[in-house]
């Protein structure tokens, strides 16, 4: 998909000249970056959603389960 964009004058130059370091393509550079970068939103938005999830009010644990697991793990070395 072709798309138009503005860059500061600066931030275009210091592409061009990556690019050119490079040898890739101004279009390869920008796709290259962008996803990166929506990698990388990606997984701060795992990282909220995570939080958020573990954020919200905890249920107690069953006493009974704590138990068991207490009975599973109790005597193990860490």
């Amino acid at each position: 998909m072709k798309v138009a964009i503005s860059l500061p004058d600066p931030v275009f130059a210091a592409a061009e000249k990556l690019a050119h370091r490079l040898r890739v393509s101004r279009s390869q550079l920008y796709a290259q970056a962008l996803e990166e970068y929506l990698g990388k939103r990606q997984d701060a938005l795992v990282t909220e959603r995570l939080n958020a999830v573990y954020a919200g009010e905890q249920e107690p644990v069953d006493p009974a389960l704590a138990a068991a697991q207490l009975g599973a793990v109790g005597h193990e070395a860490w």
